[in-house]
């Protein structure tokens, strides 16, 4: 039996057919044990620590961080039994001097040489097509033949153009004297204030305002013989003066954003590749936007008896060390609603639709590498103070970017908590087999008739998007009022309700 084992990436569940190598916890020549992790993957679910199956030493990494990997493909080779002795180098491999084994003649002959840099293969876009014709599309591609023009009636022949040597740069006067080596600068910006005639790149135009315009008839002054000082070489009120004056008028230089366009190529934008959790959020939520008609009802509730109950929960003895917040009665007040209406906890299923008597209530979480909705198994047989540990803990693992994607899977209706960023609310997208999410908006002070008279009280919004496939008007009207009556009087509720 070899030594060598080679360890490939497993499948990490949900039909994932790949991952990517963020993190290489060990390298080449580490003595690693059984169930020791050896690499963290980023699965379009998580970020999954992967642990050794065989304790050994690791002999080969195979892909660098960084790198896409399907699933199945090999990447760490492992000796299994170290402590006997050197492996035999196989014959094909380095010689002892470190350099590669001579290819033979045959296996030289049956290898492609890819094209050098920079070089485009016959018949690609921008090389020779056959007939000596250059395939580019119309309008796009570079050329890499040159380009033939059709000579001119009475003209210098192509060949002879050809010839033609190029035009000599300009006179040293207008860059300076050379002397030797030495090259004398000569003012790059000199003005004087009269000229024979307007400039032909200006095609004769003067760029004078009308008052200027007047002044300068008024003064005698001829406005195509100035040199104007004002944007984009404008003539002035003071430069008609000044030449009125016999005065020398010196023009401002002309700034680079003044006459320049900004430039918008790819130079100002960034290329963000799509994969991971992101990868897979879009394809879920293209699916469900096309597959599922949504529709969304929103509520507006005074929840300042809960947030009251809050506080009071808060003081409580056995409470002290739990983190309580508005999300865990928000929770609370969906997995008393699905009980009065289990419709709303369902899947479609093409011919039947699929009623859960549990409920893995998920919570949509945004982390670093994109929107993940985690969920708590079984919520609605959780006692308040569990549900509370367990919320506390989904964060906390969603976060330090640790969830497992079993906790991401199997899961049947979805809170997210908008209002942690300042928004009343929104119009979520359903997570694929689900039938409800509900958006909870920020909880905000505002005036609200309470008792006949209008006061300060704490207001939130609510928003239900829903399969209307399986949830009529009706029926989610009816689940979201329930949410909000809970909220509204949370003591009551759960009196009445349970």
């Amino acid at each position: 039996m070899s030594r060598i084992k080679t360890f490939n990436l497993p499948d990490l569940g949900e039909g994932l057919t790949e991952g990517e190598i963020l993190t290489w916890l060990v390298k080449v020549g580490d003595t690693i044990e059984l169930n020791q992790p050896i690499v963290e993957v980023e699965t379009a679910k998580a970020a999954v620590e992967i642990p050794a199956k065989w304790a050994g030493q690791v002999q080969a990494i195979h892909h660098p961080e960084g790198t896409t990997v399907e699933v199945g493909a090999p990447i760490i080779a492992i000796d299994t039994d170290p402590g006997a002795g050197p492996l035999d180098a196989p014959s094909t491999t380095a010689t002892p001097s470190g350099d590669l084994p001579t290819p033979s003649a045959a296996s030289l002959a049956a290898v492609e040489v890819a094209p050098a840099e920079g070089m485009v293969e016959p018949g690609l876009i921008g090389g020779a097509a056959p007939g000596g014709r250059t395939a580019v599309l119309v309008g796009y591609g570079p050329r890499t033949t040159s380009a033939k023009r059709r000579p001119r009636k009475g003209g210098v022949p192509a060949q002879a153009a050809a010839s033609v040597p190029p035009p000599a740069p300009p006179a040293a006067a207008d860059h300076g004297v050379v002397a030797g080596n030495t090259t004398t600068p000569t003012p790059t910006n000199p003005a004087p204030v009269v000229r024979d005639r307007p400039s032909a790149a200006t095609g004769g135009l003067v760029l004078a305002k009308p008052p200027v315009r007047k002044l300068a008839k008024d003064l005698g002054v001829d406005l195509a013989t100035l040199t104007g000082s004002g944007p984009l070489g404008s003539i002035t009120r003071e430069d008609v003066q000044q030449a009125a004056n016999g005065a020398t008028v010196v023009a401002e230089p002309i700034t680079a954003t003044a006459t320049s366009a900004a430039s918008f190529g790819a130079d100002r934008e960034q290329r963000i590749p799509v994969k991971g959790v992101r990868k897979l959020t879009a394809e879920n939520m293209s699916r469900s936007a096309f597959t599922a008609p949504h529709v969304t009802e929103f509520l507006t509730v005074d929840v300042t008896r809960a947030m009251k109950a809050l506080e009071r929960l808060r003081n409580r003895r056995e409470w002290r060390d739990v983190r309580v917040s508005p999300l865990l009665l928000v929770a609370k007040a969906v997995l008393l609603a699905v009980k009065r209406h289990p419709m709303v906890n369902s899947t479609w299923a093409g011919d039947e639709i699929v009623v859960k008597e549990y409920v893995n209530l998920g919570i949509a979480a945004a982390t670093e590498r994109g929107l993940i909705v985690p969920n708590v198994k079984d919520a609605g047989r959780l006692s308040l103070r569990e549900l509370a540990d367990s919320l506390t803990d989904l964060v906390q693992t969603a976060k330090s970017g640790r969830t497992s994607p079993a906790d991401m899977s199997g899961g049947t209706l979805t809170i997210t908590n908008v209002g942690v960023f300042g928004v009343d609310t929104g119009t979520p997208i359903l997570p694929p087999g689900e039938s409800a999410i509900l958006a909870f908006g920020a909880v905000r002070e505002m005036p609200w008739v309470h008792k006949g008279k209008v006061k300060v009280r704490q207001v939130t919004t609510l928003g239900l998007s829903f399969d209307h496939r399986i949830i009529d008007g009706e029926l989610g009207s009816k689940f979201l009022r329930d949410v909000g009556d809970f909220l509204a009087d949370p003591e009551a509720a759960l009196l009445a309700w349970t």
